[in-house]
C-alpha cells in the first residue's frame, strides 16, 4: 500500500492581531514569536491583516523575518514594517462617501460620535472616546474634519469610525450597513459599539486576495486566523481557516475549525502543528 503523504504546507499565513495573535496584554508570546520564525525558516510567507493603523504595528514589526508586509485598517492600507511602516498601497474613502455615511448614522443614531483615520494622523469629535495614547493632531466636529482644505486635510482617508454609548454593538453594524452600506464597508472589531467604516469592497479579505495574485498564491495556500467579524470574509476566502476559542459567536458558527484562544497562543499551536506534519486541528 502506497504511503500517506503529509499534510502540504501552506505558502502563506495571515493572521488577525488583537483577540487571535495577541494576548490580552497585547503581547506576543515568546511561544508565539518562535512559531511565527519556524513558519518563515520553513519558506512560509507571513503577512499580518489587521484593523490597527501603521502606527500601531510596533508591537509585531520585530516579528517578522521575511518580507516586512501587514495589511493595515481592514485592507485600507499595506505597510511595510521593515521601513518604519511605509504605506505602500492605499484603498481611501472618498471624502464624499464619509460624508453621506456621518449624515445617515446622525439621522438614524443620535448620540454617535465620530473619528477619522487618516494616512498620517487620527482626529475626532469632541465627544469620541480618546485613546489616551493616541496623539491626536485636530479635535472638531467631523463635518469640519471631513471639510477640503489644506494640510492633514489633504491627506487620504483610510476609515472613519462611529461610536455609540448606548446601542448594542452587533445592532449598531446592522443599522450603519441598512442604512449607508452602499457608501461604504462596515464592520467591527471592538467589544463596544464602535462601527470601522472603509471604502466600498475594502475588506481584509479583498486586499490579502489581492496581495496574494501578486505573489502567485492560492487561497487554497493560505492559512488564516481571525475572531471577529472584521476577520470574518478573510476566513471564508482563505483554504484553511480557524477561528479562535474567543472569537464572536457569528465567526464561531461560520468557520468550523477551531484553535486555542489568544491568551493560549491559538495561533502557535496550529503552527507548529503544521510544521510538524500534523495538518493543524
Amino acid at each position: 500500500m502506497a504511503p500517506i503523504p503529509a499534510p502540504r504546507l501552506p505558502r502563506l499565513i495571515a493572521t488577525d492581531l488583537d483577540g487571535t495573535l495577541l494576548r490580552s496584554g497585547a503581547t506576543v508570546s515568546p511561544r508565539t514569536v518562535a512559531a511565527l520564525a519556524a513558519a518563515e525558516a520553513a519558506g512560509i510567507q507571513v503577512i499580518f491583516v489587521t484593523g490597527r493603523p501603521a502606527r500601531w504595528m510596533g508591537v509585531v514589526a520585530d516579528h517578522v523575518h521575511g518580507h516586512g508586509l501587514a495589511i493595515c485598517g481592514n485592507g485600507a492600507a499595506v505597510v511595510d514594517l521593515h521601513r518604519g511602516g511605509e504605506l505602500i498601497e492605499t484603498r481611501p474613502l472618498l471624502r464624499e462617501n464619509a460624508q453621506v455615511i456621518v449624515h445617515a448614522l446622525r439621522r438614524v443614531a443620535p448620540g454617535v460620535s465620530f473619528a477619522v483615520e487618516r494616512t498620517a494622523g487620527f482626529h475626532h469629535e469632541p465627544g469620541y472616546p480618546p485613546a489616551g495614547f493616541e496623539p491626536v493632531a485636530v479635535v472638531a466636529p467631523v463635518e469640519k474634519l471631513l471639510e477640503p482644505g489644506p494640510g492633514l486635510r489633504e491627506l487620504p482617508i483610510l476609515k472613519i469610525l462611529a461610536h455609540h454609548d448606548d446601542l448594542d454593538p452587533d445592532e449598531f453594524m446592522a443599522l450603519g450597513r441598512e442604512v449607508a452600506g452602499e457608501h461604504g464597508e462596515f464592520t467591527r472589531s471592538s467589544p463596544t459599539a464602535l462601527l470601522e467604516i472603509s471604502a466600498p469592497g475594502v475588506t481584509k479579505a479583498r486586499t490579502l486576495a489581492a496581495r496574494c495574485r501578486r505573489y502567485g498564491i492560492r487561497p487554497d495556500e493560505v492559512v488564516a486566523f481571525g475572531d471577529m467579524p472584521n476577520d470574518l470574509e478573510m476566513l471564508q476566502w482563505a483554504g484553511t481557516a480557524y477561528a479562535m476559542a474567543n472569537a464572536h459567536p457569528a465567526v464561531l458558527a461560520a468557520i468550523p475549525r477551531r484553535t486555542r484562544s489568544n491568551d493560549e497562543d491559538g495561533v502557535a499551536v496550529v503552527i507548529e502543528e503544521l510544521l510538524a506534519g500534523g495538518g493543524g486541528r
